[in-house]
């Protein structure tokens, strides 16, 4: 083969790794702020009634940030604009006739939110001892139906176009308002300000991403390089129709709002619990979402891909992508829980522990983070077979059934064990329903949409996690050596140091498998 034939094949891998740089980049900048946010409001209130009442309020936008930017919204939008890139109107006349209506429904939503918020507060709180500063908080982080809906019709859009930037930004905006309206108002509003925040965050989010997606909107589509000749205008005309009907959202929607659900049921439960433990199960879960979201960076960057082999019907390409994200993600995400294992204490000392924020906080906060990290590879594998799920562009309720199996599983542990384990009872249930539930995801993945090679996947599965076990037991080595003896910071250098290389040495030993080939694009044809 000539260089010139090999340049073609080598340019998807390299589009990939700069698309998942800058994807990483800024998602990186955006977690960086949502930390800062968080170290502002432990700070600021503490684990504290206040900031349970906040947390409830931010149900809100915890619900519709995966159900109209992360999620929903994507696993519909974008299979239907890649397959209307290949029409020569583009993507124009979907955009004029479901933005608008779109947004009526999601103002009407608004509206609805902001004046049912008292009896919305009971209904996800019961237990809470003052819900008046939660009322106050809910009208406010209720705009986010409207911003974060616009902001997620956008996001699809652009990333569709393989626009990653602009998406991939909208995060920090939105964490930047929070800091901002903190920094202006909590002495005045106290932790009615973060709700401040949250509602200017959701309109910075449609701002940072207008001037591309206006582009997108006005740009001449190119054809679909996936697609067989004279199958593009075909399925654009396929995908303009029915993409927005119900009958093919309805399975993203039901499956968003049951695995956001798990939220609900640790908040219901939670609520009767000390003054705080809402407060410290969610800096727990947000520290132990980081490694997840990092992991599902190249799935989020080869999903477009995907959905265009799902459209041509390629199902060895479909089943190869899949194998090989299963297993790259299971990597990032399983050392990532090595780490946060090893050094909770001192990872939460350093990031909370400070103004209102307790040492008792931070040890109550660190215990929980540890149960989290046991289910994060279960959060991740949801998201691969998800992902594999949705690109087909049709109806499929297997998602929806597999979380519904596993929120079952967190509702009857977390019941059960709430009432002597508090917090960790709710955690373990977390872990438990979602771990549940991508078992059955992968096994559903295998029978529905492609022939899955489960046995070397799991294969390369085990040989990474033998590798992060061995990696956690230096790491907790490391930790019991300096700890209290060395600052936390360099406490956490020194032990992700330790962690990486026992786990990179542990994986050569073991044989990389699909992590190998981690940063190439499958390719059509033979293997």
């Amino acid at each position: 083969m000539t260089s010139v034939e090999a340049a073609p094949e080598r340019a998807p891998g390299r589009s990939i790794r700069r698309a998942a740089l800058l994807s990483g980049v800024l998602i990186a900048g955006g977690t960086g702020l949502g930390f800062v946010r968080d170290l502002v409001m432990a700070h600021l209130f503490g684990a504290s009634g206040d900031t349970d009442a906040f947390l409830v309020a931010w149900t809100i936008p915890e619900t519709v940030s995966p159900l109209l930017i992360e999620d929903a919204m994507a696993l519909v939008m974008v299979p239907a604009v890649t397959r209307l890139l290949g029409d020569r109107g583009g993507i124009r006349p979907l955009v004029s006739s479901a933005l608008p209506r779109l947004a009526a429904w999601l103002a009407a939503v608004t509206v609805l939110t902001v004046l049912t918020a008292p009896w919305l507060v009971r209904a996800l709180a019961p237990g809470l001892a003052e819900p008046g500063p939660a009322v106050r908080c809910v009208r406010l982080t209720a705009l986010t139906v409207l911003t974060f809906g616009v902001a997620g019709f956008m996001s699809a859009t652009l990333r569709a176009h393989h626009r990653f930037g602009p998406p991939a930004a909208i995060y920090l905006a939105y964490n930047a308002g929070i800091l901002a309206m903190l920094t202006l108002c909590a002495s005045t509003l106290g932790v009615t300000a973060a709700a401040l925040g949250v509602a200017c965050g959701g309109l910075f989010m449609v701002a940072v991403q207008t001037p591309a997606f206006i582009t997108c909107v006005r740009s001449v589509p190119k054809a679909l390089p996936n697609l067989p000749l004279g199958a593009a205008t075909a399925a654009a005309k396929a995908a303009a129709v029915p993409a927005l009907e119900l009958a093919a959202i309805a399975p993203i929607v039901v499956y968003t709002v049951v695995r956001q659900a798990q939220v609900f049921v640790e908040r219901f439960l939670g609520a009767g619990l000390a003054e705080g433990s809402i407060s410290c199960l969610n800096y727990a879960q947000k520290v132990a979402q980081v490694p997840m979201v990092l992991s599902l960076l190249v799935v989020t960057v080869t999903f477009p891909r995907l959905a265009r082999s799902s459209a041509s019907g390629d199902t060895d390409r479909v089943r190869r992508r899949v194998e090989a994200d299963l297993v790259i993600v299971s990597g990032v995400v399983l050392v990532a829980a090595a780490y946060l294992i090893a050094f909770a204490p001192a990872i939460v000392a350093l990031l909370f522990e400070h103004g209102r924020f307790t040492p008792d906080d931070a040890h109550r906060t660190a215990l929980i983070l540890r149960v989290y990290t046991l289910g994060l590879w279960g959060q991740a594998m949801v998201g691969v077979a998800a992902r594999a799920f949705f690109a087909r562009g049709r109806p499929m309720w297997e998602p929806a059934r597999a979380l519904a199996v596993g929120l079952a599983v967190t509702v009857l542990v977390g019941a059960a064990g709430v009432g002597f384990a508090g917090t960790l009872a709710l955690a373990a249930a977390n872990a438990a329903g979602i771990t549940v539930s991508a078992v059955l995801m992968l096994a559903a993945v295998r029978a529905r949409v492609a022939p899955l090679a489960l046995g070397p996947v799991a294969a390369d599965i085990a040989k990474v996690l033998a590798a992060a076990a061995g990696a956690c037991g230096v790491g907790l080595l490391v930790a019991d050596a300096l700890g209290g003896r060395v600052a936390p910071l360099v406490l956490l250098a020194a032990g992700g140091g330790a962690v990486a290389s026992v786990f990179a040495a542990a994986l050569a030993a073991f044989g990389r498998g699909r992590l190998a080939h981690s940063d190439r694009e499958p390719q059509g044809g033979r293997p």
